[in-house]
């Protein structure tokens, strides 16, 4: 009775009143302001085009797809306000929301998304994406090399429906067009304009293109972004977003900027706040499985055994991100896999034991080993380099450096091998990390580990096909488990960014894709907290 008289009384306050407010919550968002993001990316190319895979953060702002993966990793509507499979999984339909406007002021059609997903085939753009596409959808290699107009599984049938027929039934198909190369473009305006429209680009995206940022002698910087007042979902609450690789740690301490990665001690005692989460990519070290002695698995797994993964993620650890070890070749944190980490994979003993007992030591000393790291030659990889070299040691195992620009580098060796591969994570589907690297048939596996296993291709190929995708993720589940009984490959660690916010900032929540994909329309300046 009492609260309930309280109640009264604030409605009564309301009408008595007109001047009276209630003080609102701490937690509801206020508009307005400017929020200053350093990238992780030292480096700056002016160019916003998604196809391309650059400045993932910034065309995440400005751009749409169909759909979108929130932050953990389901799909959700986008430009598409629902979609339907047909032909038991070979056809996915689109409805796309009516009345989306690009930045322009120009509505939003089915042959926008024709014209952007086929973008992504043709040659003279580049875009290291076009192979999700070129195998899976009808008709997409023809166009591609040439021999079709038009991708013939891309129909636009109707102003507001989009329609993709896949080769083989898709059931994945979701987390590929959420990702940031599959946005959306306005034809009108990109078409034969690639150069020009991506100095100024258009989009769907909460946010819109406002300016370049300048440096006194005026080199680009970086890029200033406006709140879209017209976006269909829900708008974002900041007025503006400016985003430069150039913003400094000083820029932090003096609070000149919000957001930045977690670069120095320095900015631990600022008072900030300090949020890692997301995958950005995992490293493996690929074994060359054709090549004795590492063509017995019985070796490989020794090999894996005298590994202590946490010595090698500590020797490379960086003050930007978070080195987990883990013993999964599919991240854990994706729908349907677990972690595979419930007893340490270090065991010194068993290592020299194994090979010990495969007649290394006494009867004959175990070949040297080449290490293979990717170009360039950097901090990171030197100091990998010299603690696993240190951990061989002790198996006395000698190990030698070289360093590859590409993988048919590695594919001419004689002498047994190990590759240190950095894999990026593109697309959230276990598809592409097992088929790439493990698949007999694939050109990494085929240049690098030489690794075949008639189960494992069998498995993929029934993957490739099933209409269940709980069904095909228990296809893959199995694929992991061959993969630990053989291991061809070590799964070592992976990196999940770690970034520093001011006191003030508000409403960040990191995806499960990580930093790029930030949702920064939830993000909001706490105007009531400590500020310069």
């Amino acid at each position: 009775m009492v609260r309930a008289a309280a109640v009264l009384a604030v409605v009564l306050a309301f009408e008595i009143f007109p001047g009276f407010a209630v003080r609102p919550s701490q937690d509801i968002p206020r508009p307005g302001g400017t929020l200053h993001v350093r990238t992780f990316s030292d480096t700056l190319k002016p160019n916003l085009d998604p196809a391309l895979g650059s400045w993932i953060f910034v065309t995440e702002q400005i751009f749409s797809g169909l759909v979108r993966l929130d932050n953990d990793l389901n799909p959700v509507p986008d430009l598409a306000e629902y979609w339907r499979l047909e032909d038991d999984g070979k056809t996915s339909v689109f409805y796309l929301r009516k009345g989306v406007k690009f930045h322009d002021g120009r509505e939003i059609t089915s042959d926008d998304v024709k014209f952007s997903l086929e973008r992504l085939l043709r040659p003279e753009i580049r875009s290291p994406f076009y192979e999700y596409f070129a195998a899976k959808v009808v008709g997409a290699l023809d166009y591609r090399e040439g021999r079709a107009a038009d991708v013939a599984g891309f129909k636009a049938p109707d102003k507001y429906v989009f329609e993709i027929r896949w080769q083989n039934p898709y059931v994945s198909a979701l987390y590929l067009l959420g990702m940031s190369f599959c946005k959306v473009l306005p034809r009108a305006l990109a078409q034969g304009q690639e150069k020009n429209f991506f100095w100024k680009p258009v989009g769907t995206g909460p946010f819109q293109f406002e300016s370049w940022l300048r440096s006194p002698q005026l080199d680009i910087v970086g890029v200033r972004l406006e709140r879209n007042r017209a976006y269909f979902g829900n708008k974002a609450h900041l007025d503006f977003l400016e985003v430069s690789p150039y913003y400094t740690v000083d820029h932090f301490m003096n609070r000149e900027i919000e957001i930045v990665p977690f670069l120095s001690g320095r900015i631990a005692r600022s008072g900030c706040q300090v949020i890692d989460g997301g995958l950005q990519n995992m490293t493996f070290l690929l074994m060359s499985c054709h090549l004795p002695p590492l063509d017995r698995p019985s070796i490989r797994q020794a090999l894996a055994a005298g590994i202590d993964k946490e010595k090698l993620a500590d020797a490379v650890r960086r003050d930007e991100y978070n080195r987990r070890t883990t013993n999964n070749f599919v991240p854990a944190k994706w729908p349907g896999f677990f972690p595979r980490d419930d007893a340490p994979s270090f065991n010194f003993d068993k290592a020299r034991q194994t090979l010990d007992e495969q007649g290394f030591f006494v009867e004959k000393k175990f070949p040297e080993l080449i290490l293979y790291l990717p170009w360039p030659r950097d901090p990171e990889n030197l100091e990998f380099a010299r603690e696993l070299e240190n951990q061989l040691k002790t198996l006395h195992i000698s190990l030698t450096v070289k360093y590859y620009r590409t993988i048919a580098e590695v594919k001419s060796s004689t002498q047994p091998y190990l590759v240190k591969a950095d894999w990026a994570i593109d697309v959230p589907d276990p598809e592409n990390i097992i088929m790439p690297l493990f698949q007999s048939r694939s050109e990494i596996n085929l240049r690098n580990l030489r690794y075949a296993n008639p189960r494992l291709d069998k498995l993929l190929d029934d993957a490739g096909v099933e209409r269940s995708l709980n069904r095909r993720t228990e296809l893959f589940r199995q694929m992991e488990q061959l993969l630990e009984s053989d291991l061809p490959a070590v799964p070592l660690y992976s990196s999940q960014p770690r970034i520093a916010l001011q006191p003030y900032v508000r409403g960040v929540k990191v995806p499960a894709l990580g930093f790029q994909y930030l949702d920064v329309r939830e993000i909001w300046l706490d105007q009531r907290g400590p500020r310069p």
